[in-house]
């Protein structure tokens, strides 16, 4: 028997659907169709299970939520779901230039593609017969949505739908996207906007490559975490987080400056505010999400730095954080320049102390998160 007073949740509500899906099974042989078509839902999971809670597999869709309170970054969202689609069309790429096997399912790889939905909105969890199920008119939207008017208006095969409440929520709105209204019996109108998918991974695939390796880096160091990248990757972007494990006393904050296109890419700039000066201007260099990021950092008196992160997934969802610095001081000869950049960043302003900060309140936060969640969690009897 169920506890039918189930606490009203409220988060994001998201589905991957595969398209050309029943055509590619109609037109191939079932057991290499259905080996693909595993091995590409595969990728959908592994990317989203990062962030999200995966509710269940339909058939050619994945369908995914996460409290609000779990992501913290709007944008980290979106970042997902850009990451997920860059390696499932990489994946069928590289499936479909290796094989060797001549049947049509192989061969009709390049049916297959991948649209998003996404909404915020109202749910419950429920626990009937031992099964957690979603239910809500948000739920129903949310697969509602995946008639839509978005291939027929623009020709994309590829898109991102997003509500506006969506948008709203993530508290974006990039450049680029198509407005439309769909309709829907007893749900009524409903604002959406949608993004090109192809057009997104052309341009991220062509973007330029900023990397500070090893060999190049003045400093580096290791730090693990047992949350996975796309938590990481959140606390180390979002200003209001990086400001609670900031080494000065006074406090900082992190001022969003530039923004291409609205959003957080190459190019986008960022102040390190004390009180009424500007200590610092971090600018993107290379953006990967959730492989790694590069940032320049000119601290006047501290110097330009480059700084690398790099993210790796361990076992059982964790994230290994690797970071190179490299960086100069103008006018300075370079050896006291990699002398002075050395001790200002290890004893001064000590990366490797404010990725353990990081830690320290990442946990702490993490915690109060989880203490939520438990409370929040539906009882069975």
């Amino acid at each position: 028997m169920s506890n039918t007073s189930s606490p009203i949740e409220h988060g994001y509500l998201v589905l991957a659907d595969i398209s050309g899906y029943t055509a590619f099974l109609t037109q191939t042989e079932l057991d290499h169709a259905h080996e693909i078509l595993t091995d590409l839902l595969e990728v959908v999971v592994n990317h989203f299970k990062t962030l999200l809670t995966i509710h269940k597999l339909e058939g050619d869709a994945i369908f995914a939520y996460a409290s609000e309170a779990l992501v913290v970054r709007g944008e980290t969202l979106l970042e997902l779901i850009e990451s997920t689609y860059v390696d499932f069309r990489e994946r069928a790429k590289n499936v479909r230039r290796h094989t060797t096997c001549t049947c049509r399912a192989c061969q009709n790889i390049p049916m297959l593609d991948l649209k998003f939905m996404v909404h915020h909105g109202d749910f419950v969890v429920q626990i009937i017969g031992g099964t957690r199920e979603l239910a809500g008119s948000d739920v129903n939207l949310i697969h509602r949505l995946l008639k839509n008017h978005v291939s027929e208006n623009t020709g994309w095969r590829a898109y991102a739908l997003f509500t506006q409440i969506a948008m709203d929520c993530m508290k974006l709105q990039p450049e680029g996207l198509v407005e439309g209204i769909e309709s829907y019996e007893h749900l009524g109108e409903v604002k959406i906007y949608a993004m090109d998918m192809h057009a997104r991974y052309d341009f991220l695939m062509q973007k330029r490559h900023v990397f500070v390796e090893k060999s190049e880096a003045i400093l580096s160091f290791i730090e693990e975490f047992d949350v996975p990248p796309p938590v990481v990757w959140s606390w180390l972007n979002e200003p209001e987080k990086r400001a609670l494990y900031s080494l000065d006393p006074h406090g900082l904050q992190f001022v969003p400056i530039f923004r291409p296109g609205g959003r957080t890419t190459a190019g986008a700039t960022t102040h390190c505010v004390h009180g009424k000066d500007i200590a610092m201007r971090e600018t993107v260099l290379d953006w990967k999400p959730f492989d790694y990021f590069t940032v320049e950092q000119d601290s006047g008196i501290a110097g330009i730095i480059q700084v690398t992160f790099k993210f790796e997934t361990l076992v059982k969802n964790g994230t290994r954080l690797r970071v190179f610095l490299k960086g100069y001081m103008p006018k300075w000869p370079r050896v006291l320049s990699r002398l002075a950049i050395k001790y200002f960043y290890t004893k001064v302003f000590p990366y490797e102390t404010i990725a353990l900060k990081l830690k320290e309140v990442m946990q702490r936060e993490m915690a109060k998160t989880s203490d939520k969640a438990v409370l929040a969690e539906p009882a069975s009897v």
